[in-house]
C-alpha cells in the first residue's frame, strides 16, 4: 500500500476512531456499574474498572478508593473467605485472588500482571478425590506499598511486609519482611 493511499484511509477512518475511543469510555462506565451491582453498591466512584472482573463464590469483597482494576481479573471467595482491598491499589491484567480464609491488600499495593494469590490448598484425604477433600485456608496479608511483580504466586499463610518487593515469577511460601526484596522459587530475600 502506498503512503498516499494509507494517508487517505487514515484521514477517512479518523472520525470512526474518535467514536470508538468515546465508546471505550462507555465500556469502562458499564464495567464499573456491573461491578458495583455485583458487589451491592460497594464500589466508590474513584475506582477505575477497565472491564468487569470475573466473580465467583460468596462475593465477600471490600474495595477501597482510587483503585485501578485492569482487564481479566478473577476474584473468588468461598466458605468464610473474604477479600479486602485498601485504597490506591493496582491490580494488573489477569490477576487471580482466591480466598477461603482472607486476603488483605493494604493501601498502595501494586500487583503485577498474571499474579495469583490463593490463601488455601486442597486437602488430601485417603479414599477421596482431591476435588472433594475440602480446603485448608490461611490468611494472606500484603502490607502497605508492597509491590508484587509479574507472574508471582503467593500461597496461604504468608505476610508480605510494608514496602517489600517480590520479583517477577517468584513463588512466595513464607513471610517476607518489610522493605525486603525477594525473588525465586521458593522466594528468598536478596536485599533485607
Amino acid at each position: 500500500m502506498s503512503y498516499v493511499i494509507k494517508k487517505v484511509l487514515v484521514t477517512v477512518l479518523r472520525p470512526l476512531a474518535a467514536l470508538s475511543n468515546r465508546l471505550d469510555s462507555l465500556h469502562r462506565l458499564w464495567a464499573n456499574a456491573r461491578l458495583n451491582s455485583a458487589l451491592s453498591g460497594a464500589v466508590h466512584p474513584s475506582v477505575v474498572v477497565l472491564s468487569t472482573p470475573e466473580l465467583h463464590g460468596t462475593r465477600q469483597i471490600t474495595l477501597g478508593k482510587n483503585l485501578y482494576l485492569y482487564r481479566d481479573l478473577y476474584l473468588e471467595t468461598q466458605e468464610s473467605g473474604c477479600i479486602k482491598i485498601g485504597n490506591d491499589v493496582v491490580l494488573s491484567r489477569g490477576v487471580h485472588l482466591v480466598a477461603f480464609a482472607k486476603i488483605v491488600l493494604e493501601d498502595g499495593v501494586m500487583i503485577g500482571e498474571y499474579s495469583s494469590i490463593r490463601d488455601a490448598n486442597h486437602r488430601i484425604t485417603t479414599g477421596r478425590s482431591v476435588r472433594h477433600s475440602g480446603h485448608l485456608g490461611k490468611p494472606v496479608i500484603i502490607c502497605r506499598n508492597a509491590w508484587i511483580g509479574r507472574g508471582v504466586t503467593i500461597l496461604g499463610g504468608v505476610t508480605i511486609g510494608e514496602g517489600a518487593v517480590i520479583g517477577a515469577n517468584a513463588v512466595v511460601t513464607k513471610n517476607i519482611p518489610a522493605g525486603a526484596v525477594a525473588v525465586g522459587i521458593p522466594a528468598h530475600v536478596i536485599k533485607p
